[in-house]
């Protein structure tokens, strides 16, 4: 292996062995906890979870609550969701997506992103008070509180519906749910005081879910788990670490709590779906994750200030919620739009987010004009190979030169013999005189590599490639080449193997060999590698690529073609200007020769 490819591969172990080295050493600073001011005890927080039906008997109370399944239900009818409100806690535990189905078959099942109690995968959002001075704990709405309906039937974006509860006492609370045309709730959380003496209590809201997922991915370039923004900071806690916090001894169970003092957000995020909590961005609030070992359960909090209401007065507290897809345009309109700060970071960006957040702009542009995210993408590539050209170009024109400077360095080859710093320092002086920059055809390599990985997270993170169509057989550019050479590409009447099996991965599609054809015909602009070590790795690499993609997501693959043939072009052309006469058809008549075997002097002359 040459000084070049050595560097080169030296480059690249360096680059990433410094941006874990750096992310380890020096992780974003954490707010200090501060104790909670509540004196309430464990047993009469209303933000802990009461046993469910389905719960251990040892761990029922005496009297269970009712289902919040057979409680009664307000409507959801909005374009994008279909579920209900269960007036059991004023529960979102039922919410369906009505625009995403789970595979693309026309008739797949809608996704469901919230689930009530009793239902495998239980997921819920709900929003009460926790007493403070004068009112008794049994006085305020939690999670299990039987709400009635004040005002309106269905929940729609133009028709809100208002819950009530009269506590007995002198305090009527009251939450008025709003929702708008694509993802966003509104509570606003208000206690009327009819009593004779000033009382104060804390409204919250929380985020409930039993167990994991059952689709979690587990993959290591997603984030699936807690993501929560505490004064401009963003945190993401995989499940896995979540069940590892400390014991609370304030609540004995495991907690993390943070004192939000400026604007910030809490939730779960899956890959492409997500549940945020959103208090006043104006208003401090206690941003709190816990997990229940006892119950798998995870549980997500907003507790915002005391609330002192004087007698005759009223206080409302308004939240809001997110619960849906993570469409960037939705979310981006949050957060330029709704004041939601940081609300676009909820979206796994990742190391390089200052390349994925540009270039799904830039897709998600292109994709409005042409209409299809396969078209997008090669243009996408094209736009990508020209701002990167006068970098190539340089490139080019320095491995051309190189090339030309070939006889030369294999004079000095021979005249330097065994001594290093002879062949060393003649070569420099090769360079220099010449002006030639060696390292410089490895620059497009490096920057390739960010920028493929970049587009490799957009395409696997972001919704908008989700069951996205491209041509034909291609009907989910996140998903691998449904195509295989075991039933000729859909010919022979059979399917072909199923994705994710080992015999998927031999049996590849259309675009995985279209990829290892297209990088080995750029080898084929060179001679091949005097070098035999050199010869056999540069022989393989197209094929061994080609199956090392093939089970990417087709749009990724679709990009690495663009770009090869592109390359391709470029690299051909800078030739031709500066003289060179590439010889493609010779040299893959050259790769296909077999070679005599090898005689004595061969080897020792290294053929």
């Amino acid at each position: 292996m040459d000084d070049q490819n050595r560097n080169l591969i030296l480059a690249t172990v360096l680059s990433f062995a410094v941006i874990v080295a750096w992310t380890t050493l020096f992780p974003p600073e954490e707010l200090p906890v501060e104790p909670g001011t509540e004196t309430a005890q464990v047993a009469e927080d209303p933000t802990l979870p009461a046993a469910d039906p389905v719960a251990p008997a040892a761990t029922a109370p005496s009297a269970a609550p009712e289902p919040a399944a057979a409680a009664p239900r307000i409507a959801i009818e909005t374009p994008q969701f279909a579920g209900s409100i269960s007036l059991q806690g004023g529960r979102i535990d039922d919410l369906a997506l009505t625009q995403y189905r789970e595979t693309t078959d026309d008739d797949a099942d809608i996704v469901r992103l919230l689930r009530p109690v009793g239902e495998s995968g239980a997921y819920f959002a709900a929003f009460g008070w926790t007493a403070t001075d004068g009112i008794d704990a049994s006085a305020v709405p939690g999670p299990e509180t039987i709400w009635s309906l004040e005002s309106g039937d269905t929940l729609t974006p133009s028709n809100p519906v208002t819950l009530a509860w009269d506590n007995g006492a002198g305090q009527i609370f009251r939450t008025e749910i709003a929702v708008d045309d694509a993802f966003m709730f509104t509570f606003a959380q208000s206690v009327e005081n009819l009593g004779s003496g000033a009382v104060s209590a804390r409204p919250y809201g929380l985020l409930r879910r039993h167990g994991e997922p059952d689709d979690l991915k587990n993959f290591f370039i997603l984030h699936e788990g807690l993501v929560r923004m505490t004064d401009g900071e963003l945190e993401e806690t995989d499940y896995d670490d979540i069940t590892e916090y400390d014991v609370d001894p304030r609540e004995r169970t495991q907690a993390e709590r943070l004192d939000v003092t400026g604007s910030g957000w809490l939730g779960y995020t899956d890959h492409y779906w997500m549940t945020t909590l959103i208090p006043d961005q104006a208003t401090p609030f206690r941003s709190t994750s816990k997990y229940f070992d006892t119950r798998d359960l995870f549980q997500a909090e907003a507790v915002m200030p005391i609330e002192t209401v004087e007698a005759g007065a009223t206080a409302t507290v308004t939240t809001r919620l997110f619960a849906g897809a993570k469409e960037w345009g939705a979310i981006r309109s949050y957060e330029n739009e709704g004041g939601v700060s940081g609300f676009l970071d909820s979206i796994d960006w990742g190391w390089f987010f200052f390349l994925t957040k540009p270039i799904f702009a830039l897709l998600h542009y292109l994709n409005i004009f042409i209409g299809n995210m396969g078209w997008s993408i090669l243009a996408l590539t094209v736009i990508l190979k020209i701002i990167v050209l006068p970098l190539a170009y340089k490139s080019y024109v320095s491995m051309a030169k190189m090339k030309e400077l070939q006889p030369e360095m294999e004079k000095l080859k021979e005249s330097a013999g065994d001594d290093k710093q002879a062949m060393q320092q003649g070569m420099m002086k090769l360079y220099k005189d010449n002006k030639v920059n060696p390292a410089a055809g490895c620059l497009p390599i490096l920057l390739q590599i960010p920028i493929f990985f970049s587009l490799y997270k957009v395409i696997f993170v972001t919704i908008e490639l989700r069951h996205a169509p491209w041509i034909g057989w291609i009907e989910d550019l996140s998903a691998p080449d449904p195509s295989s050479i075991l039933n000729l590409f859909g010919l022979l009447p059979f399917a072909g193997p199923e994705p994710g099996s080992i015999l998927a991965v031999i049996m590849i599609g259309i675009l995985p060999i279209l990829l290892g054809v297209s990088m080995w015909l750029q080898q084929k602009l060179n001679p091949a590698p005097t070098d035999p070590t050199q010869q056999m790795i540069f022989a393989w690499m197209p094929w061994v690529f080609m199956f090392m993609l093939g089970s990417f997501a087709s749009g990724l693959v679709l990009y690495w073609i663009a770009n090869n043939i592109i390359t391709f072009t470029q690299q051909y052309a800078i030739m031709r200007s500066h003289g060179a006469k590439p010889d493609v058809f010779g040299n893959i008549k050259s790769s296909l020769k077999k070679k005599a075997p090898a005689t004595e002097t061969d080897k020792k002359e290294g053929k």
